[in-house]
């Protein structure tokens, strides 16, 4: 019997499940990287780690790729040539930790944990030969944890930062905008915007130009959230709330919401307290999440425009995220797609072909997959059965499947349970207040394409687990993934 998923063969012996028969990988970069780290191009070999933290399309087939380590490199041949054929140029050293690339006429720039530098090349020789100031005005005391992400620019041309808390005993969150996200001013200075975020390491805008931000699991945060980054308001983490004090804070919290009780009421206690658009159930969905890239390849890339795909760094994984406005707020769900990267993912960016390049680095922490650091190619192989959005309706959901659905595996094909998780400063947080729900019924819709669920019990500001068993769409082929977790912040009228 054939199974639903496919190999990917490495360098080496060892070999990789890497999701659903629906997408080719290749590996692009594996554990190649300069011989000699004062050769301004090289061909891989061995030298200087290519750990990949920031990716950026600058040609039709140029791929430039910051490092963790403090350089950019320009990778030329990446859609045309094979992996061993593509040239490396360096284009700029020295820099502390950067984490973000953004393309701006013919400059880069790129963040640093101090400072936003724009990377400027005068004489075309691929050689950045100015590192100007961009943008600063946040504080940097030494501690490790102190990541500036970013930039990424929103629909109205706003260039969004975050910066990442402080963490350990060293830490003094209570100065320089930690755990904040905000714009770059046209003084070149870091205007806050937001508060309340832990280690917001991946940022992106969706179709419609709202800028989004994955956060991860620890103190003050349950689990996995995706927020929509907006002004004035407030995202949980209490470590945060110290530069409320600077005389620059852009806004006050009416009430510092009180810890351990359940999310819900704590949500209701602070106006400016804003609950994720989507949680990402920990170890169900993963649990360290990391950038955001929206779809926008006219169907190259599979039946999702629109939607998120968002980096998983612990489980090695791109998981895919669809959302909806109601009540005039974001929600929506969030379902696996490609799983068993040989590392951490850490970046994400579309190529202009449609196909999906995936950037890792474990930076020495522990993830799944055999490597240390690569970079992946992803093609669209065939278009994969699969729930494509989940809506909320007034009395359950509605389901768009990318296939139609054999009527005859319906029966007894659903089934539902909701829980929230508790407010608190604890190192992230179990389900609580798990409950079954029933599903009354499940229709299916003329062209078989959807299923409208009717739910019982539906709860505002809890996460709604959709479980499938036995779905078989007229083809004969079963889902590639069977459940989905739908954040329910507000149920429509």
């Amino acid at each position: 019997m054939k199974r639903n998923l496919y190999w990917v063969f490495l360098a080496g012996s060892a070999s990789v499940v890497l999701g659903a028969d629906s997408y080719e990988v290749t590996e692009i970069l594996t554990a190649s990287s300069p011989s000699d780290s004062r050769s301004k191009e090289w061909k891989p070999g061995d030298g200087i780690s290519l750990e990949v933290s920031g990716m950026e399309w600058i040609g039709p087939d140029r791929l430039a790729v910051s490092i963790r380590k403090g350089e950019v490199w320009f990778l030329d041949g990446v859609l045309s040539k094979k992996p061993e054929e593509i040239r490396y140029t360096r284009f700029a050293s020295g820099l502390h930790e950067p984490l973000g690339l953004l393309s701006e006429g013919k400059d880069l720039l790129v963040s640093q944990r101090a400072e936003i530098t724009r990377l400027r090349d005068t004489n075309g020789d691929d050689v950045a030969d100015e590192y100007l100031t961009e943008a600063d005005g946040w504080g940097v005391s030494g501690n490790y944890h102190e990541y500036a992400y970013g930039p990424e620019r929103d629909g109205k041309g706003n260039r969004w930062v975050t910066l990442n808390l402080g963490m350990g005993e060293l830490s003094d969150n209570a100065k320089g905008w930690r755990g904040w996200g905000g714009v770059i001013g046209k003084d070149g200075h870091f205007e806050p915007k937001s508060l309340g975020m832990r280690s917001p390491c991946g940022l992106g805008a969706n179709l419609s130009g709202d800028m989004f931000f994955s956060d991860q699991q620890g103190t003050w945060i349950p689990a996995t959230p995706v927020y929509h980054l907006r002004s004035g308001v407030f995202y949980g983490n209490q470590e945060s709330l110290g530069s409320l004090k600077s005389p620059e804070a852009p806004f006050q919290l009416s009430v510092i919401p009180k810890p351990n009780q359940p999310y819900p009421a704590a949500l209701k206690e602070c106006p400016e307290f804003v609950p994720p658009a989507v949680w990402l159930p920990y170890n169900k969905m993963g649990r360290s999440a990391t950038d955001l890239q929206v779809i926008d390849q006219d169907g190259k890339f599979g039946p999702f425009d629109g939607q998120f795909l968002v980096g998983e760094f612990t489980n090695a994984a791109v998981n895919r995220i669809f959302l909806e406005k109601v009540g005039g707020e974001y929600q929506g769900a969030c379902f696996p797609f490609l799983s068993g990267f040989p590392a951490a993912v850490v970046r994400l960016c579309f190529a202009p072909d449609g196909s999906l390049f995936v950037g890792m680095t474990n930076r020495g922490w522990s993830s799944l997959g055999n490597r240390s650091y690569g970079l992946s190619r992803v093609r669209l192989a065939k278009a994969p059965f699969a729930i494509r959005e989940m809506r909320a309706k007034v009395d359950g959901f509605e389901l768009v499947f990318t296939e139609a659905i054999d009527p005859a595996s319906l029966e007894k094909a659903f089934a539902m349970s909701t829980f929230t998780y508790r407010y608190s400063s604890a190192y992230g947080g179990e389900e609580i207040e798990t409950e079954e729900l029933a599903v009354k019924s499940a229709t299916l819709s003329e062209d078989a394409t959807s299923v409208r669920l009717v739910i019982a019990g539906l709860k505002p500001f809890y996460v709604h687990e959709l479980r499938t068993k036995g779905l078989k769409s007229v083809s004969g082929r079963g889902l590639d993934h069977p459940n989905a977790w739908y954040t329910l912040n507000r149920i429509p009228e």
